[in-house]
């Protein structure tokens, strides 16, 4: 071998071994947690696109890095401290996992995990008109408007309110996933969460009239409580329908007595005395 050939071969194995050493050491930092490069620290993501509702795995997380100066609170450093929490919400790969994201420890998995502390999950059934044409969606947020007949002043009277405001949506039908690109789903059954109260007034509401969802902007958290709108007020009648006094009074002493078809008068001549009938008309018999 000529002294050309021998120092292109050494040179080919020290770029090998060079090469093999930066593995070596980038794997071994890497495992160890130590930073790439300064100013950035590694915190926990998705590995995968993750539907709300899921247990994480080991397998399902991965480390990335981050500039130490745009780490949020409720970040993590160790995916160990995720394994076994539910996502609350969906997630997308290579998204940061935050504790806000996460039901608490135990929580289980499924629509029950995604349930806050102190809420409730209760469903209403729909259809395409009531539920906004398919556009109500996991995620978005609705009120809910009651259409029924009420007594008033001895009268049903028919009337729509609004009864909650600003409520969550976390499935429609069976599926806790949002549609692609916000497509409309067609479904039978809208679960919503709502406190216990609230729980207790749509269980009513879903027995004694009709429901209907009214869809509003995410970011618009105003409540603003507007007053029933009644049906004679919608054409145009001013008021409530009321029953009259005298409506009243025959309602309470019950029907009046029949009029008589005829009345008898006594006719006395001289020392007879004689009985004549004659009619409420005014006709002789």
């Amino acid at each position: 071998m000529t002294a050309r050939k021998r120092i292109i071969v050494g040179l080919a194995a020290a770029v090998l071994v060079g090469t093999l050493a930066s593995a070596f050491v980038y794997l071994r930092l890497k495992r160890a947690g130590v930073q790439e490069s300064p100013g950035m620290v590694h915190v926990v993501a998705a590995a995968d696109s993750l539907p709300m509702g899921v247990v994480l795995s080991a397998k399902q997380l991965k480390l990335i890095s981050w500039p130490a100066g745009a780490v949020e609170v409720g970040m993590f450093e160790k995916p160990a401290d995720c394994v076994g929490r539910a996502l609350v919400a969906p997630i997308a790969e290579g998204q940061p996992i935050l504790e806000s994201v996460l039901a608490p420890k135990g929580a289980g998995a499924g629509l029950a995990a995604t349930i806050p502390v102190g809420m409730r999950a209760i469903s209403v059934p729909v259809n395409d008109v009531t539920a906004v044409a398919g556009f109500v969606l996991p995620g978005t947020i609705v009120d809910v408007l009651l259409t029924g007949q009420v007594q008033q002043n001895g009268v049903e009277v028919g009337l729509t309110r609004t009864i909650l405001e600003h409520v969550r949506v976390l499935a429609v039908g069976r599926s806790m996933e949002q549609a692609q690109f916000g497509k409309p789903h067609a479904v039978s059954v809208v679960t919503l969460e709502v406190t216990p109260d609230q729980a207790d007034k749509l269980a009513m509401a879903s027995t004694e009239g009709r429901i209907q969802l009214v869809l509003r902007n995410q970011v618009d958290s105003g409540t603003i409580a507007p007053p029933p709108v009644y049906r004679s007020k919608l054409f145009g009648v001013e008021g409530t329908p009321t029953v009259s006094s005298h409506a009243r009074a025959a309602k309470a002493d019950g029907p009046a007595p029949a009029k008589p078809q005829s009345y008898t008068v006594q006719v006395i001549r001289g020392d007879k005395t004689v009985l004549k009938s004659f009619p409420a008309n005014g006709k002789h018999r």
